[in-house]
Parts: C-alpha cells; structure tokens; sequence
C-alpha cells in the first residue's frame, strides 16, 4: 500500500447520526449519501486507517443466486492482517476520485476482484456503521444487494481470495468467523428485511 494513494473520506463531525449508531439503518441513507457527494475529500489511505476522525467510504455490495450467498475466504496473501483468514459475504473497497460517485467505486471493485459475463444491477439497503473494530471505526459502508441470477461469477484474485455461491446453512456455519460487516449484513438480510429501495441518481 502506497503512502500516496489516496482514498474519499468524510469527517465524522460531518455525520453526527453516527453517534450511538451500530449496524445498518435504511432511515437517513439519502442524508447520508448528499453528504458523501458534497463533503468527501481525498486523504492519505495510510492516515486514514488509523484516524477514527474520518470515515472512509466504502461501497460493498452483497451478491446473491437467488437464495444462495457468494461467501469468500481471505488468504494471507492480502495486504491488510487484519483481514487473514476471514470470511466475507462483501465485495467492495476505498473510493477514489477517478471513481466519479459512489456507483463507479462500485463497478470498478466488481471489475477488479470479480470474473463474470454480466455486471449487476445493484440495488442499496442501507448504511452500515461499526465503530466497535480498528477497521470498522474508520470505514463507512454504503451496502448494495444484486441477484447473478443463475449466472457463472468467479473470484479474479485466487491469491487474495476463494469464493463460491453456498446455502445460507454454510454461512451460518462459519459465522463466529465472518468479517463483522459481513455477520450485520448476513443478520439483517437473513431477518427478512425489505431490500426494496435504490440509491437516489
């Protein structure tokens, strides 16, 4: 990781509903979104990974084949320790300013980790905050849901990661092990809550 690369982050004093606030809340994502679009700013990445005074914004869509989950498995091979081992139902990385919004950070991730014939039609459920964790506290995520609907996806970085569609029981099975995104993002979605609602253009 570069000491130059820099990655749009918010200041937290921009985002005051954050205060208290742990999991994903559908209530305020339009406010929050403007925000982003109006006061996101690039910083140092390295500055920012340790700086809980800002958020960086993180676009992290949830894939699905119907009522199967894409889970993945980090290996060691990532750069983040943080990260080794764990299992992720999330694609998604740092926004940057070539991305132009929130939906092109998105693409590009789905670009750079993903192998598939088709792009998705992501569709946002909500803002998921988690300041409980050294990498939630300085991340933000804007949480999208798309259906492969019966389509082929494979993972492009073999190194970095290994995936595949499951049954929910699979995920369930290694839930003391899931990144503490992808566990609020499993509960919620496995709650039966709508996923109805798209991102205003």
């Amino acid at each position: 990781m570069s000491a130059r690369e820099q990655v749009l982050v918010v200041a937290r004093m921009k985002l005051p509903e954050l205060v208290g606030w742990h999991g994903i809340r559908r209530d305020g994502l339009e406010r929050i979104l403007e925000v982003i679009r109006t006061e996101a700013r690039a910083h140092d990445r390295d500055a920012a990974e340790t700086d809980p005074r800002y958020k960086q914004i993180i676009p992290y869509l949830v894939l699905r084949d119907g009522q199967r989950w894409f889970l993945m498995q980090r290996t060691r091979a990532g750069t983040d320790a943080r990260l080794h081992d764990r299992w992720t139902i999330g694609i998604g990385g740092h926004l940057d300013a070539a991305d132009g919004d929130i939906e092109g950070g998105l693409r590009r991730e789905w670009l750079e980790e993903l192998e598939a014939d088709f792009v998705p039609e992501p569709v946002a459920i909500g803002v998921l905050n988690d300041d409980t964790t050294d990498v939630g506290s300085v991340h933000l995520g804007i949480v999208f849901v798309a259906d492969a609907g019966g389509r082929a996806v494979r993972v492009r970085e073999i190194d970095k990661l290994r995936g595949r569609f499951v049954e929910p029981a699979e995920v369930h099975a290694v839930h003391d092990r899931l990144e503490s995104w992808s566990a609020l993002v499993f509960d919620h979605l496995e709650a039966g809550v709508p996923t109805s609602s798209t991102v205003p253009g």
